[in-house]
């Protein structure tokens, strides 16, 4: 086994890495990013070099720094977790001429596997189905068009460097196809420095399962059983299990043997994933993910086994230490993805600052590379955590995901909690019912709008303000009084005739709060605009839950104030709330304008407008790239630019004015 390794990766992967060198005595650095200087990782592992700026192609990509910081730390191998340079031969390739030890398979198998086209191709050699399309990679846009073409409607535009979702396109018709093909290939360029792209042909209705195989690099390789990956949002993992549902023994038995053939044909070294697109009676190849997934917790449940451990054992040369009889499956293990991302606004990716981020305690795996206090930068994937649940039957998992689900809170940033609730509950996720387009085809008919705010919401916070503000001064006005501090009374109810608070949230929603007396059951008089309501907020454990008591009615909700902003998590979801103190705030009529602001903070990959340009509402001024997925900055009106205030290139905060229109 090795004394010391690198982890040239960030987030929850490298902190998940750390804890399996822990356990075996290996010591361990990392690197970190300008941005990532006070990441949860750089601590968790304890020794970190920084490597470069905030950008992955100046970081995390740099295949001469990152080598660099595993000779500056002794470091005798490198781990590369998953994304960045994991499926890069060129840093596989070149790890090795350093004289250290990549974590992985070996560059040429990962040349033959880690490039789509190429691994099509060893597929078919092997006698496994795959999928009719292109052989091999383009970058000539003409081309991939007429590959489409071709192979006829509806197809699927692949980056054939990676994975992840990055730099796939469905394409249904053949209207904007070069625009299609054009962001496609941008986005493999930025991901993985690769703009090459496959053309397959699209099955509509299938499945997503996938085969974890592992070998000993001379020919002896195994397989870990299968997960189930379906529950996909544009092409990216939502929620996966292991083992697959609804999938009947035989074909289980031919699809892990060819993935153990196609193993066993390159003398696969290490651990890898062999994917499959599965229909009602037949399946065929999609491709191999030559590196750690993000989903091997599941894999890992159901088996007992270490597969970071069995990484590590491999390439330091002890070979594999299990046969395949020694593989037994027990229960069934659920995992979902947490994100920064804004279900209700098309899964916009949201940054900022995590105020506060609460994970359940016991009974659930939990996977993160965040903590309260945490930002989250534009720079790097989305995703925050991971939870993982495991139980002897599925419908078992699938609860104490949900109730895991519950018991865990994000404030500061929109998450997409309450949008894998929703999946979580959908009778063709518990019934096993469902394909990879289920979520692109329902989503429209699910209402995912943020939660709505009632008096009740309002108050909770009202309430939770009024406490914390008195904690904060014991010698402030409010520290003398059970209430809010106000003499004098409106009615004989004793509420204030001077509104106290101001709370407002994004939609449009605001009150006027006013504060009443403190009763001798502990409940205060809270008036939210013309409402009355009796409020008592009881601590239900010290990690910021309480039990609201609003007249006769009781329920455990999140309370957490951060600054002016308040929190409050309940059974409809996560409201963030403003507060201002009533007598500063000022009501401004909003003025409509034609303004266009950039969604969040990114990077500016295109410019399609100048001053005097003539634009409809609608229309696409601006291309924003931010957590490695590209969005479109449209003009909310019909007019002419009179300013762009921003150029290719240009990193742009949220909400800047990227472009003037003055409206027709």
């Amino acid at each position: 086994m090795f004394d010391k390794i690198l982890i040239a990766n960030r987030g929850e992967i490298a902190c998940r890495i750390v804890r399996t060198c822990r356990r075996l005595g290996v010591a361990a650095a990392g690197v970190h990013s300008a941005a990532d200087r006070d990441a949860l990782h750089v601590r968790e592992i304890g020794e970190s070099v920084e490597i470069g700026g905030a950008a992955a192609s100046e970081s995390y990509l740099r295949i001469d720094a990152v080598i660099a910081a595993a000779k500056s730390v002794g470091a005798q191998a490198i781990h590369p977790g998953f994304g960045f340079l994991a499926e890069n031969a060129a840093f596989a390739r070149a790890v090795e001429a350093a004289g250290l030890v990549f974590i992985g398979p070996t560059p040429e198998v990962i040349e033959r596997l880690g490039d789509k086209a190429a691994a099509k191709r060893e597929a078919d050699a092997a006698g496994v189905p795959i999928v009719p399309g292109s052989q091999s990679p383009s970058t000539d846009p003409a081309e991939i068009a007429a590959t489409v073409r071709r192979i006829g409607l509806p197809v699927m535009l692949k980056a054939a460097a990676g994975g992840g979702g990055k730099g796939m396109r469905g394409i249904e018709v053949l209207d904007g196809l070069e625009q299609e093909i054009e962001s496609a290939m941008r986005e493999a360029k930025n991901a993985f420095g690769d703009a090459g792209l496959i053309v397959e042909k699209l099955i509509r209705r299938g499945r997503h399962v996938e085969i974890q195989i592992a070998g000993d690099g001379r020919g002896k390789v195994i397989h870990l059983f299968e997960r189930e990956c379906t529950l996909q949002r544009r092409h990216q993992k939502v929620i996966e299990e292991a083992p697959a549902a609804n999938l009947s023994a035989a074909m289980r038995e031919r699809m892990a043997a060819d993935a153990v053939r196609l193993g066993e044909r390159l003398a696969y070294r290490g651990v890898g994933t062999v994917e499959f697109i599965v229909g009602e009676k037949d399946y065929h190849f999609l491709e191999v993910n030559p590196r750690l997934q993000v989903e091997h917790p599941v894999t890992e449940a159901i088996t007992g086994l270490d597969i970071v451990e069995l990484m590590m054992r491999i390439t330091s040369g002890e070979g594999l230490p299990l046969a395949q009889d020694d593989v037994r499956i027990s229960g069934h293990a659920v995992e979902a993805r947490i994100c920064a991302e804004d279900p209700a606004a098309n899964f916009l990716p949201s940054t900022g600052r995590l105020s506060q981020v609460r994970f359940p305690r016991a009974g659930v795996r939990v996977e993160t590379g965040v903590e309260s206090g945490s930002e989250v930068t534009p720079y790097y994937d989305s995703m925050l955590a991971k939870l993982i649940t495991h139980a002897p039957t599925r419908d078992e998992a699938l609860d104490r995901l949900e109730r895991a689900l519950d018991d865990t809170a994000v404030f500061g940033v929109t998450s997409n909690i309450g949008f894998l609730q929703r999946l979580i509950d959908l009778p063709e996720t518990r019934k096993a019912t469902f394909h990879t387009r289920l979520i692109d085809e329902q989503i429209e008919g699910w209402a995912l709008g943020k939660a709505q705010h009632d008096e009740r919401t309002l108050a909770i916070a009202a309430l939770h303000w009024l406490r914390s503000q008195r904690a904060a001064d014991a010698r402030s006005l409010w520290s003398g009084w059970g209430g809010s501090g106000w003499q004098l009374s409106a009615g004989d109810d004793g509420l204030a005739p001077i509104p106290s608070l101001h709370v407002e949230a994004s939609d449009g929603v605001s009150a006027e709060i006013r504060f009443g007396p403190l009763a001798r059951d502990g409940s205060l008089l809270v008036g939210v605009n013309d409402a009355r309501l009796h409020l008592r907020l009881a601590p239900a454990g010290d990690d910021g839950r309480f039990l609201a008591i609003v007249d006769a009615r009781r329920e455990t909700v999140g309370v957490h104030r951060d600054g002016d902003m308040l929190y409050v998590q309940d059974g409809r979801g996560t409201h963030a709330l403003r507060a201002v103190p009533y007598l500063s705030y000022i009501s401004a009529s909003a003025q409509a304008s034609g303004d266009v602001k950039a969604p969040m903070m990114g990077l500016i990959l295109k410019v399609n407008v100048a001053p005097g340009d003539r634009v409809e509402k609608g229309a696409v001024v601006a291309i924003l790239e931010s957590m490695k997925m590209e969005m479109r900055i449209t003009a909310d009106c019909a007019g002419t630019v009179a300013a762009v205030n921003c150029k290719t290139g240009q990193t742009v905060e949220r909400n800047a004015v990227v472009v003037s229109v003055t409206p027709e």
